[in-house]
């Protein structure tokens, strides 16, 4: 594993239950086409929906976290959309692969070059796919425009962050966003904390104990405190056996969290 945590490999197994099966669909961003994942409740709707934002895993790996998190949001009446950002899983051919654009700064100006890359893309080009793939899901028709809440893990949860500030969003869910990269990336710390400062939406930080990092949630969770802003943390208890297992938590652990993530939603997504 690299030092941003590029690399997430997924150690716990899916549940071997039958899942509903996902759509694939594409959307524009910007000049290019953008590839995601579409799970729907049974029915017309419209439904209240979540953007999940992926993390950094290279190829397809996000897939295992999307087959793990649809099922979860659909059995609650949610659609879920999976959007895979430039360069990775279905959108790898629309742009360079982020891990590879971070690894080669890094080598060329140190880790201080590698984290100034790691914000400038997740703000730029990876928020605007982010973006784009909001702007597609409310056009739908099974869709309730005005109740879509963004989440994501890992690289996910620092573009939920970024997408709770610059998207219309009703609510925000981020676990463990930045955990991998907060000690090495002092710029990564405070564009995240002037992000929630900003926020235009509540948003409910949670990881696990056994994260690799708590620091994100807790001083994400106190800048929205001192700015008066509606939020929400909670640590819980360890997930697996390691800080791998417990920084995948938030794809694999919704039997745990589930209940208080969408009481969450529910609340501040109500009509």
């Amino acid at each position: 594993m690299t030092r941003y945590g590029f690399l997430i490999l997924f150690s716990l197994p899916l549940s071997p239950l039958v899942l509903p099966a996902a759509d694939i669909v594409a959307f524009p961003s910007g000049e290019i086409t953008l590839q995601g994942v579409l799970y729907k409740p049974e029915g017309t709707g419209p439904f209240p929906a979540v953007v999940y934002n992926h993390g950094s895993a290279a190829g397809m790996l996000s897939k295992e976290a999307f087959d793990a998190l649809g099922p979860a949001f659909v059995s609650r009446g949610w659609v879920f959309f999976g959007p895979y950002r430039r360069g990775q899983g279905l959108s790898a051919s629309a742009g360079p692969y982020i891990g590879d654009q971070i690894a080669a700064a890094e080598k060329n100006g140190g880790v201080s070059a590698g984290a100034a890359a790691m914000v400038r893309l997740l703000e730029t080009d990876h928020l605007n796919d982010q973006l784009a793939a909001l702007a597609w899901l409310r056009k739908q028709g099974f869709v309730q425009p005005d109740r879509v809440a963004v989440a994501g893990n890992s690289f996910g949860g620092i573009e939920t962050v970024l997408g709770a500030e610059r998207g219309k969003y009703c609510a925000a869910i981020d676990s463990a966003g930045g955990a991998q990269s907060w000690a090495q990336a002092p710029n990564l710390q405070s564009r995240m904390t002037r992000a929630v400062r900003n926020a235009n939406a509540p948003i409910f930080f949670f990881q696990a104990a056994n994260d690799y990092d708590l620091s994100p949630s807790k001083t994400l969770s106190a800048a929205m405190k001192a700015a008066g802003k509606t939020y929400e943390v909670k640590i819980y208890p360890p997930y697996g056996n390691s800080p791998q297992d417990g920084h995948t938590f938030g794809y694999f652990g919704s039997a745990v969290w589930a209940d208080d993530v969408f009481r969450f939603l529910n609340r501040h997504c109500a009509r």
